[in-house]
């Protein structure tokens, strides 16, 4: 097939991808779930697990909410308590309901959050106000907890809000989680049965529903909302891409880990556990519907300032462009989030060939534009773009569709990383992973940024991209050698870039 770029903006671009019998994956490379091959066909869960994914957060407001107003506090101190407390405890993962049902693992998440914010509000709230706002808190959140979890265990008594659970795997472990979810009745779960590599017929005993690839059809027929991995040798091969086939919001996948066999353990408050026996919850990031929502209010909080900050920069350096060239921006079509396509705009620093190639030599730069990519200056005006909701502050940079739907097609996992909107910055960025650097290398980093996201590393990345930047240009005054400042990571490219791309999948580096 002759992939050609796609010129209408927003329209999505498919990313090819290994076969995909089931028709999970949208055409951007991200996941949606699985609706079956007919109409009207069933998607994997149902409402309750939405509901119980907002049980803690929607409490948390209403406690919050209440205790501010009770005590006062009302205007600039509330608008600025709540929302970070909230995030605070959202950063902690503290948020999530745990199917032990303990409150008093999060205890200290819950004080921690009541209490960091409060050092804003040291700046006009008295501090006995504010000592007696965080107490009332944390006694809060957690008097609102305790009482939701009783709530959920009496809804569970009587059947109701109850998720379906399957176990993928068959061996010794798989059977002890089988039977504490039955002989121990674990609150609001019900175990339909096992995935098995050798299949219902083989198996003996009846509780074996499927092999392991098909999953999705057991997701979507027993309305399973829970799945719990308990991989071995035998049933690990194929099961990586068989999970992330079936990946949806609705779904919560757990993994066995195999620490009590080596006498270890991990940090409580990432764990979880059915009747002693301990669970890895695994989370979807920023690509779930919650952390592009949040990721969404993050930029709109930021991007405001950032481009206020930033405008008389970008006017000086527009004159400048403009006093050598035709026109001081350009604008180039690039993939975003799902494969949809945006067009994003730049500082012109290329001559007109320079823009059809994918590395610009610095011969098709002047002074100016070397100096402008080599600091990264030339991208300042995105930050409109990302005020516009077209990109992110932070997230993978965007590509051009020629090249991305080939790297699609040459790297595994290249399409993933189009689960979130492009950002102006990116965690490969920071780490270096620019201009003639292994793409493989970027989309490692890239896809690690979307699964760990959280507002915390969206400031991280933000701070040492602006290290970065002054760092730049202040050593691009002290070092310049022959009238030309250009950056050595960004401007002196090769045009073997395909080979880049290309040798991992031979298996080298």
């Amino acid at each position: 097939m002759n992939w050609q770029p796609v010129r209408e903006p927003h329209r999505a671009v498919p990313l090819p991808r290994e076969p995909d019998p089931w028709g999970t994956r949208r055409p951007g490379g991200s996941v949606e779930p699985f609706a079956g091959s007919g109409a009207g066909a069933a998607p994997f869960g149902g409402w309750t697990p939405s509901l119980l994914a907002w049980l803690f957060p929607s409490t948390d407001l209403l406690v919050l909410c209440v205790v501010t107003l009770a005590l006062g506090f009302l205007g600039p101190a509330a608008a600025i308590y709540v929302p970070a407390v909230l995030l605070v405890l959202a950063v902690r993962g503290a948020q999530r309901l745990p199917l032990c049902g303990r409150v008093s693992d999060r205890v200290g998440s819950l004080v921690a959050a009541s209490g960091l914010p409060l050092l804003v509000l040291l700046a006009w709230v008295p501090a006995s106000r504010v000592l007696l706002l965080g107490g009332c808190s944390a006694a809060g959140l957690l008097f609102g907890r305790l009482l939701t979890v009783v709530v959920l265990r009496h809804a569970h008594g009587r059947g109701r809000l109850v998720e379906s659970v399957v176990i993928v795997g068959r061996d010794g472990a798989a059977r002890d989680l089988a039977r504490a979810l039955t002989e121990h009745r674990a609150p609001g779960l019900r175990f339909v049965g096992f995935l098995d590599h050798r299949g219902p017929a083989e198996a003996p005993g009846g509780e074996v529903l499927a092999a392991p690839a098909e999953l999705a059809e057991v997701l979507r027929r027993y309305h399973v909302t829970r799945v719990l991995l308990c991989c071995t040798d035998e049933t690990s091969p194929g099961i990586t891409e068989v999970v992330r086939r079936c990946r949806s919001p609705k779904v919560d996948i757990c993994v066995l880990p195999r620490l009590p066999g080596l006498g270890l353990a991990a940090s409580r408050t990432s764990m979880d556990e059915v009747w002693g026996i301990p669970l890895l919850p695994l989370r979807q990031g920023a690509g779930a519907a919650g952390g592009r929502l949040a990721k969404r209010a993050f930029d709109l909080l930021l991007a405001p300032v950032l481009l206020l900050l930033a405008l008389p920069v970008l006017l000086s350096l527009g004159v400048a462009v403009r006093s050598r060239n035709p026109a001081a921006f350009f604008r180039q079509e690039r993939i975003t989030r799902a494969g949809a396509l945006t067009r994003v705009t730049k500082l012109r620093t290329v001559t007109d060939s320079g823009h059809d190639a994918w590395t610009p030599t610095p011969h098709q730069c002047d002074r100016l534009g070397n100096w402008l990519r080599g600091n990264h200056l030339d991208e300042l005006p995105q930050l409109w773009s990302v005020l516009r909701g077209e990109m992110s502050l932070v997230g993978p940079r965007p590509e051009r569709p020629y090249y991305a739907v080939r790297f699609a097609a040459a790297i595994p996992g290249y399409a993933d990383r189009h689960r979130v909107a492009g950002g102006l910055t990116g965690w490969a960025q920071v780490h270096g992973l620019h201009g003639d650097t292994s793409i493989v290398e970027r989309a490692r980093f890239d896809n690690q940024y979307v699964e760990y996201w959280s507002p915390w590393l969206d400031l991280v990345i933000l701070a040492r991209t602006a290290g970065v930047v002054l760092t730049g240009i202040l050593g691009s005054r002290r070092n310049r050698q022959g009238g030309n400042g250009a950056s050595p990571t960004r401007d002196n490219r090769s045009g073997n870039r395909w080979s880049r791309a290309a040798t991992p999948r031979t298996g080298t580096s």
